[in-house]
Parts: structure tokens; C-alpha cells; sequence
């Protein structure tokens, strides 16, 4: 027999679960190196404009799909318009790809948070640390499947008492760690030159490329095009006011980046004399060049420890959601209950991730496109399926089903305020949008401009 469906108690555990899942690594290290390369305000204030209208846009559109169907990705589509199952099928690849992977990460900031806790902080500011470390075969794993078993004990309590709860006590946490180190870090001698890079608007950096990089980091940030929202959006009493619960997440996800930049910007600045060059994209950052920021600061070893983990709070809620997602796809497609769904899952999310892992090691060999098979993934889901999803879901809304279905069940709760913005924004300036995100992101991947 099918399983109840599971919902979020209300609006707070609703918006603190999509919030958690926005959050992610992404926020932490990509942000603050994007906002750093395009002039530091200039960013802010286009990544700002485009959160408000473009991402508002795209993520009010899944979540109210989720919840007029009740259905997981991979039947919400389908469930509105049998032509469009296909769509339901190219969103359900999109977290299956990205989970197995993204767990990968999360053990590599969990063995991070490690190294603090056992005071070997000052190991990790070598060179080859890192590098050594995943190239490995046995540690990389054994973190890995800790990370998988930490998010799948989770997820498999359910959606109130499993992901509503630990998203209720890791958020606040996650914000009051975030807002602590800042303030500890731009109060340090010198940070304030950094702060202001970061703040201040330089806009000789405005350029097509500083656009493109703050629609594809917002697009990215925000967990769109990747059926979490849908599946969250499915959990959503019909009595929460879908619109402002989108702005409180916008809210929450931007914050969380903005002050990382608080943190690392103005980090790096202290410790390079203000070369901001050393703000180099990837993990790079956060795993090499961050431990030696640490290093150089009184209390060094104290701001590692609770700036892992950090990290890690972010990591595991958004590795939540993105499980969370795939299981509620088991489970619509075999009629699986919650447990035996959630083993299965992490089952086949440890056989995938260990490729990944392994790939920096004994399987660095195998590089299809000339890239790391980990690199591979993260191309394939968010530089490809992800656009492309995006682009087919604005299609649907806005010429198919029409804004209508969405609109209506907005409205389901309270007055749709940017009704009339909304439909501009999901027919006509979200599909362009995004089209240039995929071109770029795919460019960017190649070579073929710097992002």
C-alpha cells in the first residue's frame, strides 16, 4: 500500500527546508569568488535585481506546480499535460546525477571539519594536502558513505520529523555561525579594505560577462531545474501563502552568500595584502588557499573548526533535498515506502559517488570531454539538464498550461500581488534568460569565455 503523502507542518518548516536546500556549497565559496572578479557591488547589486524578478519567477513557478499536483517531479508535469511526461523525465535525471556526486563534497568538507576538531588545522595549509587527500582510494569513501548515511538517517524520519526538524535547528545555527565569523573577520586589521572591494560598486567591471555570471550563479544557488522545489512545493499546505514564502526564501539564500563574502573576501584580503587574484574559483578556495587564511589569523584553528562547519550545515541541507527529491521519485514510480526507498537510494547514490571520488585517484584516466568524471557530472546536470529543463518548464507554463494554473493556485492562499510581473517574467524574459545561461555555462565549461 502506497504511503501517506508527507507534508511540512507550515510555513516556517517549509521555507527553513527550501532555504536549507537553496543554501548549499555554492554560496559558501562561488559567490564571494564571482562578486570578488566582477567589482564587488556591481555583482551584488545585478545579482540582486535578478533574484527579485528572474529567480522569484522560476522558483514560485515550481513550487506551485508541486503543490497543485501533489506529485513528484517526475509526474507533475504529466499529471497537468500527458505530452509534456518527458519533461518529468529529464527533471528526475537532474538530482539523480547531481546527489550521488555532491555527497562526494560533503565528505570532503566533513573530513575537514575533522581535521579541526583534531587540531591538525596546520596540516591542511600544506600544499599538497587536499590534493593528497582525494587522491586517495580508502579515506575519500569512508567519508563519503558517512556523509550518504548522515542524509539518508535524515531523510528517512520523513519530511516533519526528519527534514522540517533538522532544518529548523541547522538553519538558525547555520545563520548565527555565519554572522559570528563575519563579524570576527571584518573587524580583524586590514579587513576593512577588503570589505569595502566587496561592497563598494566598481562598475568599470560592468560587463555582459558579469551578467551572465550572476544569472548563473542565482540560477544555480537557488536549487531550480532540479525538481527539489516541485517536491518540496508538494509538501506545502494549500493554505501557506506561496508568494511571500518565495521572497523569505530569496531572502535567506542571498543573505547567506552576501555574508560569506563577509567572510571570505575580506579573509583573503588580510592575508594576500589585498591581491584579490587569489580569490580562485573551484575548491581551490575553499579547501587550499582558506586553511592558510586561518593559519595567518590569531584564533585561527577555532575559526577553521567552526567555519567547516558551517560549510558542512550547509552541504547536508541541501544534500538533503536533493535525496529527499529522488525518494519521493522511488516512491511515486515503485510505491516503495519511505525506508525502503531511502536505502535504496543511498545504495545506488554510494555506487555512483564512488566513480566521482575516485576519479582524482586511480580513475583519473577515465576524463570524458577532457574532464574529471566528477567535473563530468556537474556538467552534464548543471550546465546542460538543468538550462534545458528550465527553458522547457517556462514553455509549458507559459504557452501550454498557461500562467493560469499557476497563478490560481497562488492565489489559492492570498492575493497574487506580482500576478501581471509574474507572467511577463515566465513567458518571455525567464526562457531568454536562461537560454544565455546555457550558451555561457556550456562556453565557460569549454574554454571559451572565462566565467
Amino acid at each position: 500500500m502506497k504511503e501517506q503523502k508527507n507534508s511540512f507542518s507550515g510555513r516556517i518548516g517549509f521555507i527553513l527546508a527550501a532555504a536549507g536546500s537553496a543554501v548549499g556549497l555554492g554560496n559558501i565559496w562561488r559567490f564571494p569568488y564571482l562578486a570578488a572578479k566582477y567589482g564587488g557591488g556591481t555583482f551584488l547589486l545585478i545579482y540582486l535585481i535578478l533574484a527579485v524578478t528572474f529567480g522569484f519567477a522560476l522558483m514560485l513557478t515550481e513550487i506551485a506546480l508541486g503543490r497543485k499536483t501533489g506529485k513528484s517531479t517526475l509526474y507533475a508535469f504529466t499529471s497537468l499535460n500527458k505530452k509534456f511526461s518527458f519533461l518529468g523525465v529529464l527533471s528526475s535525471i537532474v538530482p539523480i546525477i547531481i546527489f550521488p556526486y555532491y555527497c562526494v563534497i560533503g565528505g570532503w568538507v566533513a573530513k575537514y571539519l575533522f581535521v579541526y576538531v583534531t587540531g591538525q588545522g596546520l596540516a591542511a595549509t600544506e600544499d599538497s594536502f587536499f590534493t593528497g587527500f582525494i587522491g586517495e582510494v580508502g579515506q575519500p569513501l569512508f567519508w563519503l558513505f558517512l556523509f550518504i548515511a548522515a542524509t539518508a538517517f535524515i531523510v528517512m524520519l520523513g519530511v516533519e520529523k526528519g527534514i522540517e526538524k533538522a532544518s529548523k535547528i541547522l538553519m538558525p545555527i547555520l545563520v548565527l555561525l555565519s554572522l559570528g565569523i563575519a563579524v570576527y573577520v571584518v573587524t580583524r586589521p586590514g579587513a576593512v579594505d577588503g570589505l569595502i572591494y566587496y561592497i563598494k560598486p566598481d562598475f568599470s567591471e560592468f560587463s555582459v560577462n558579469c551578467v551572465l555570471a550572476a544569472m548563473g550563479q542565482l540560477f544555480y544557488s537557488m536549487s531550480l531545474a532540479m525538481g527539489i522545489m516541485i517536491t518540496y512545493g508538494s509538501y506545502m499546505p494549500k493554505s501557506e501563502n506561496i508568494e511571500s514564502s518565495v521572497r523569505s526564501i530569496e531572502l535567506f539564500d542571498t543573505g547567506i552568500a552576501f555574508i560569506s563574502g563577509m567572510i571570505i573576501i575580506p579573509s583573503v584580503f588580510v592575508f594576500s595584502g589585498g591581491n584579490k587574484d587569489i580569490l580562485s574559483s573551484g575548491p581551490s578556495l575553499m579547501f587550499i588557499t582558506l586553511p592558510k587564511v586561518f593559519a595567518s589569523m590569531r584564533a585561527g584553528a577555532i575559526l577553521g573548526l567552526v567555519f567547516f562547519l558551517l560549510v558542512l550545515f550547509a552541504a547536508l541541507t541541501s544534500s538533503i533535498s536533493l535525496m529527499e527529491t529522488v525518494v519521493s521519485i522511488v516512491q511515486d514510480k515503485f510505491h516503495m515506502k519511505r525506508k525502503t526507498a531511502c536505502l535504496e537510494v543511498m545504495v545506488f547514490a554510494l555506487v555512483m559517488g564512488i566513480p566521482s571520488s575516485l576519479g582524482f585517484g586511480v580513475l583519473s584516466w577515465v576524463a570524458p570531454l577532457g574532464l574529471s568524471i566528477l567535473d563530468f557530472f556537474d556538467f552534464l546536470s548543471n550546465s546542460v539538464l538543468m538550462p534545458v529543463v528550465a527553458i522547457f518548464t517556462c514553455i509549458f507554463v507559459g504557452f501550454v498550461v498557461k500562467p493560469k494554473v499557476v497563478t490560481d493556485e497562488v492565489k489559492l492562499s492570498a492575493p497574487f500581488k506580482d500576478e501581471k510581473l509574474y507572467v511577463v517574467l515566465v513567458k518571455y524574459v525567464a526562457p531568454i534568460l536562461i537560454f544565455l545561461i546555457l550558451i555561457s555555462s556550456i562556453a565557460n565549461t569549454f574554454g571559451w569565455i572565462s566565467l
